[in-house]
């Protein structure tokens, strides 16, 4: 079982790190970018952005979630104490980071990708982008919480 629970595992690792990635990149470059812009372009920016991401990105952080809690599932099914635990944390760690996307990330970029679609800029864009940008550091501290663990993860198993 333990060659189950690294695979598991394993999944997880690659499919949040596409989801760290991403958010690294909003944390690191794109709000800086953003910053320099236009509202206008800004919200085009964003609204595309998120019109293509929110398409395209949710089977690869289901992926990382289901394959997460199969690692941790699998690991404590099997007695797997340590692995469970690891497995869990990140579980955890994942769980908190889709709720601050859902409830924070996700209304806004509905609004910007309608903004971007229709040509109608909110008076509110920059408010709007500040907010979704206020819980970029969170989303990357938590999907680099869960990486460690599955990797911890990875190597007891």
């Amino acid at each position: 079982m333990s060659m189950s629970i690294q695979i598991l595992a394993a999944v997880a690792v690659l499919a949040n790190a596409v989801v760290y990635g991403t958010d690294v990149l909003g944390a690191l470059v794109m709000r800086s970018v953003y910053r320099r812009l236009d509202d206008a372009t800004m919200t085009f920016s964003a609204g595309w952005g998120h019109y293509y991401a929110d398409s395209r990105m949710p089977p690869v952080g289901v992926t990382g979630v289901v394959a997460a809690l199969g690692a941790a599932v699998v690991a404590a099914l099997t007695g797997a104490a340590g692995a469970a635990v690891s497995a869990g944390l990140a579980v955890l760690a994942l769980a908190v980071w889709l709720v601050l996307y859902v409830r924070i990330a996700k209304p806004i970029n509905t609004a910007q990708k309608a903004a971007a679609r229709s040509g109608v800029i909110p008076p509110n864009a920059r408010a709007l982008q500040d907010r979704w940008d206020s819980i970029l550091y969170p989303r990357v501290i938590l999907q680099a919480l869960a990486l460690v663990a599955l990797l911890v993860t990875l190597v007891i198993a």
